[in-house]
């Protein structure tokens, strides 16, 4: 089993919340993309956090972490998927969150009731 949490830009989240659709999250078009910068921030701040390059495919950039898992940066999400272990998925909340900190992307945990409010 694995353990998922995701990163969208916050236009995203207010979309979602005023959305009807439980399916809001299948179609890309609901999902606004990252600028540039905000795309080149993610990637190195995984880096920060040790997630190392391990390959660019035709969804975006997939990152590995010795301990955590993987991270997939696309152009409209960041994908976080750790063992269902509880220090992993610990540790890799608090990235997200910590990604969170300049109010520009939403943490999204759909084991855990959705949207992270700060």
């Amino acid at each position: 089993m694995s353990y998922d949490i995701s990163l969208y830009r916050t236009e995203t989240k207010e979309k979602e919340l005023h959305s009807n659709d439980e399916n809001f999250f299948d179609n890309c078009e609901n999902l606004v993309p990252f600028t540039e910068e905000q795309y080149h921030s993610l990637r190195a701040r995984l880096e920060e956090y040790d997630y190392v390059l391990q390959e660019k495919n035709k969804y975006g950039l997939l990152f590995g972490h010795e301990e955590y898992g993987t991270a997939l940066l696309t152009e409209e999400a960041l994908f976080f998927t750790t063992s269902f272990n509880y220090n992993d998925i610990f540790e890799v909340g608090l990235i997200a969150s910590e990604l969170t900190d300049t109010g520009e992307f939403a943490k999204y945990d759909p084991q855990n009731d959705g949207w992270e409010e700060i």
